[in-house]
């Protein structure tokens, strides 16, 4: 590949790799979720950038499912990962794999380190061995069964496999170096005992390995060539590659690269996992959440995430990336896509009184004018339409474009109209407004001379369709929630994050729309069929990024 000084770091590895005939020219990836949560917005980078890169040198990815702690993992994960993945946009063309497909092999591979001398059994709880694994700054102790023969830990480790031990009564451990300065080098744990049914092996094992001992090894197993993953597991490279070493199986080589982190949102699986377990959310695909499904569900496109990941870029430091740069992603690309519609989310009636009764006309309507390939649709007009209450004032300024008394206004792909009267209910609140229309100011053949400098959607009452329309905002209403020691995440959620609106009122186009397609409500925003509900639409987002002058 030729030399180009903006390429990444992983990139300019890999060029080095090749140049050096490494892994005999092989470019060979995987993306190794656990199938214990949905995956959120930090997943679709480590996708993006691990397909991504296998793509672009001809190479191979792997999707493997790292599932060795049956005790949180179900089956509902394994094929929502599958779904968001073939969402993206990518397909594993090296193969679909779990971790528990190598389970036999894995402990043979522990058996081999115990016969080298090289890893122990050891009988103390979980408390003993952390209160003796020392500090960052103080060395650790060694365990009192640390010099346990090879025979002897072959035989209680077996017996381990076997059922003859409580869950969490012995652990096996490899034996390293207890004064390191590394902490993930001192005795790190390797398996522990779990009576759990696992979702694939069910009752086969009862022992399950450590993800720092599966890991390297299964990534081994596949031939990885480059095993890339966030940069917390930077710690742990060492011991990945102490492993591969020691057991003198494929050097897989682990790179690290900066996490995604999003601001006005959580990112930890376990707390997302929270906020659905204690009903604060609609389940991970609500479409405040971060997940993939999550955006799915609120209108975001392949294409708009697979943009936001590929402007983020890939890094060494960690940063926080604004959530406007996500949204902008999605706006560029759904101005150019999106069909664009009609609908009055707070309506009332409109009534055209010199039109005659009865009539209904089809007037054309473009359907994307970003895309004159799209065409255009019919939309029916008559007598009485639906307006958008904020569009007309009783009292309005020489500033107000819209509909008052003495002001002309156009109706989108229709009539210039301008105000006759209006009717109030007993509370004061307008209900009606009535106008009169100029017939010689059609759309597209307007001869009238007539100035209008607003334009107002519309929606024909007779033919519109009835909805429900959720306004989605931001989950949180404070950019680091998680950022604050004496106060929970909970308690910035965003009051304001949800706004359900009924009656709302739908050109008759959208009586069929199905979830998948994002459309554009005129001068209101993006809008998609919501998923788990007939006539329910939602707000992927606003025209313009409300934030702002926040």
């Amino acid at each position: 590949m030729s030399e180009n000084k903006s390429r990444h770091f992983i990139q300019q590895m890999i060029d080095a790799d090749l140049a050096a005939g490494k892994n005999g020219g092989v470019v060979h990836t995987r993306f190794p979720p656990e199938p214990n949560g949905y995956l959120h917005i930090g997943h679709a980078k480590a996708i993006c950038i691990g397909f991504g890169l296998a793509k672009e040198y001809g190479g191979l990815t792997n999707l493997r499912f790292d599932d060795t702690n049956p005790i949180k993992e179900e089956i509902e994960y394994v094929d929502a990962i599958r779904e968001d993945l073939k969402w993206l946009g990518f397909e594993p063309n090296g193969g679909e794999f779990f971790t528990s497909d190598y389970f036999n092999e894995l402990f043979a591979l522990a058996l081999k380190l115990i016969d080298d001398g090289k890893a122990y059994v050891d009988d103390q709880t979980s408390e003993q061995i952390a209160e003796q694994k020392g500090t960052p700054t103080e060395a650790g102790k060694h365990s009192p069964h640390r010099d346990r023969s090879p025979a002897e830990n072959r035989d209680l480790f077996e017996r381990m496999k076997a059922g003859e031990f409580d869950a969490g009564s012995r652990v096996l451990r490899a034996k390293i170096d207890m004064a390191n300065d590394n902490m993930h080098l001192r005795d790190p744990l390797m398996y522990r005992i779990m009576y759990a049914t696992h979702h694939r092996t069910g009752d086969d094992w009862c022992i399950y390995p450590m993800y720092d001992f599966a890991h390297g090894q299964s990534d081994s197993l596949e031939g990885i060539t480059h095993s890339l993953c966030t940069l917390e597991f930077e710690v742990h490279r060492p011991l990945y590659d102490w492993y591969i070493k020691n057991l003198d199986i494929f050097p897989s080589c682990q790179t690290e690269f900066a996490r995604l982190n999003l601001n006005y949102t959580v990112m930890s699986k376990r707390k997302l996992l929270t906020l659905v377990e204690e009903g604060y959310v609609d389940g991970w695909d609500d479409p405040r959440m971060p997940t993939i499904s999550g955006l799915r569900r609120r209108g975001y496109t392949p294409a708009s995430i697979r943009e936001f990941i590929d402007r983020v870029g890939v890094a060494k430091r960690e940063n926080i990336i604004d959530v406007s740069l996500l949204e902008w992603a999605l706006r560029d690309d759904l101005n150019r896509v999106a069909p664009r519609v009609m609908a009055v989310l707070d309506p009332i009636k409109l009534v055209i009184i010199n039109y005659p009764e009865g009539q209904i006309e089809m007037l054309p309507s473009e359907n994307n004018p970003e895309d004159p390939e799209s065409g255009t649709r019919e939309l029916p007009f008559g007598r009485e339409l639906f307006i958008e209450a904020e569009d007309f004032k009783i009292e309005a300024n020489r500033k107000w474009f819209r509909l008052a008394p003495g002001k002309v206004v156009r109706l989108k792909s229709a009539y210039k109209v301008e105000y006759v009267d209006h009717v109030c209910d007993d509370s004061g609140k307008v209900t009606e407004v009535h106008v009169n229309y100029f017939e010689n100011s059609k759309s597209g053949s307007d001869t009238s001379g007539i100035k209008a400098k607003g334009t107002l959607h519309w929606v024909e009452s007779t033919h519109a369709i009835d909805a429900e329309v959720r306004l989605y905002d931001r989950l949180f209403a404070d950019p680091n929630p998680d950022g604050h020691k004496e106060k929970s995440y909970m308690e910035f959620l965003n009051p304001e994050s949800i706004q359900v609106l009924s009656n709302c009122k739908l050109e008759p186009s959208l009586k069929n729309a199905q979830p998948g397609t994002t459309y554009q409500f005129t001068r209101l925003g993006y809008f998609t069929p919501d998923t788990k509900g007939e006539g329910v639409f939602n707000r992927a987002l606003t025209l313009r990024d409300s934030w702002k002058s926040q």
